[in-house]
């Protein structure tokens, strides 16, 4: 049975306007990995998300998960119903 990691990565490599080749390059891996791992076909190993991680300054789980995430979408949307 394969384990199926959702990621963030797209989403974080846009807020902070970092390429493919840039966050590869600050993890130490070929851009195609990350391509890999934004699109679910690639599972990070353990080192490597704490890498990415690390780059963008975050928790692993704001960035990886077992269960799909909410989009941003319905996040601002309930935040804005909860003013």
């Amino acid at each position: 049975m394969t384990i199926r990691v959702f990621n963030r990565i797209a989403l974080f490599r846009a807020e902070r306007s970092m390429s493919r080749k840039d966050l590869a390059d600050a993890v130490e891996v070929n851009p195609q990995t990350i391509g890999y791992l934004e699109r679910g076909d690639y599972s990070p190993s353990l080192e490597l998300g704490m890498k990415i991680a690390a780059t963008f300054n975050v928790r692993v789980e704001m960035l990886f998960s077992l269960e799909p995430f909410e989009s941003v979408a319905d996040v601002l949307r309930r935040a804005g119903d909860a003013r």
